[in-house]
């Protein structure tokens, strides 16, 4: 059995307890060294083969996962953050159907979960956004152009920027250019969980001066729209006590 598991966001205890355990009862632990937190490899038993896919390739990481399972050794295929989000995960999945072996996939707290819990904020404020956009700008890895950063940016939603970093002037222009204003809020998340982590509040216009000022050009998060004020917002529905749900009766009539 192949087990993707999610790391989380940074921090070692952000793994989720499946996948501690499986951690812990792993033979072969195939790590994405670039991203994940060395810590979590304490988490492994004596004797555990322990590779580093930052320097390998899809076929080595493969060839590793094929032989530990014809020995009967239990494989994990340890992801920063969430393996569903830019993990690239689909390809080794296929890769294992053509031969047969079997695999699963034990989530994890994603990075931009984490930026969340870094800057204090609710992503889904009522009256301010109720969507949240995770793209990325185009890079060596393609974006399809109905993705593009300026079509998101036309529904002024709350967008989450992975993997551009080093794009942000582009990335400011893009978001403009779509519909937000120059004076947007956002956020630049770097290290989100880390010790290591450092959060930038700016504007929309401002990202690229933001990250220069503060030396990020790597391992960030972008967080924009008018949610990341937290303001403006309007109470929630679910805990006004004008308000009747399945569990509780409205104690006095809505104004």
């Amino acid at each position: 059995m192949i087990s993707f598991v999610g790391a989380g966001s940074g921090a070692p205890d952000l793994i989720t307890v499946r996948g501690q355990k499986q951690l812990q009862e792993a033979d072969v632990v195939i790590y994405a060294g670039s991203l994940v937190n060395p810590e979590l490899l304490k988490e492994t038993k004596a004797g555990c083969e322990i590779y580093n896919s930052a320097a390998m390739t899809l076929e080595e990481v493969f060839a590793v996962m094929e032989q530990a399972e014809a020995a009967g050794k239990k494989t994990v295929r340890l992801h920063t953050g969430d393996p569903c989000l830019y993990g690239a995960i689909r390809e080794q999945m296929d890769l294992l159907e053509q031969k047969g072996i079997s695999y699963e996939v034990c989530p994890g707290v994603s990075s931009f979960c984490g930026a969340a819990a870094a800057l204090g904020m609710e992503y889904t404020l009522p009256g301010i956004s109720q969507s949240v956009v995770i793209t990325r700008m185009a890079g060596r890895t393609p974006v399809p152009e109905r993705e593009s950063i300026a079509s998101f940016a036309a529904h002024r939603a709350t967008m989450v920027v992975f993997l551009s970093t080093g794009l942000l002037e582009e990335l400011s222009k893009e978001l403009i250019a779509g519909g937000y204003s120059p004076d947007t809020p956002a956020a630049i998340v770097y290290k989100a969980t880390w010790e290591d982590e450092k959060v930038v509040r700016c504007t929309v216009a401002a990202l690229a001066e933001a990250a220069r000022e503060n030396q990020i050009t790597k391992t960030a998060l972008m967080v924009i729209g008018d949610v990341v004020a937290q303001s403006g917002y309007q109470r929630s529905e679910l805990y006004n006590p004008a308000f009747t749900t399945e569990f509780r009766k409205a104690s006095h009539p809505k104004e």
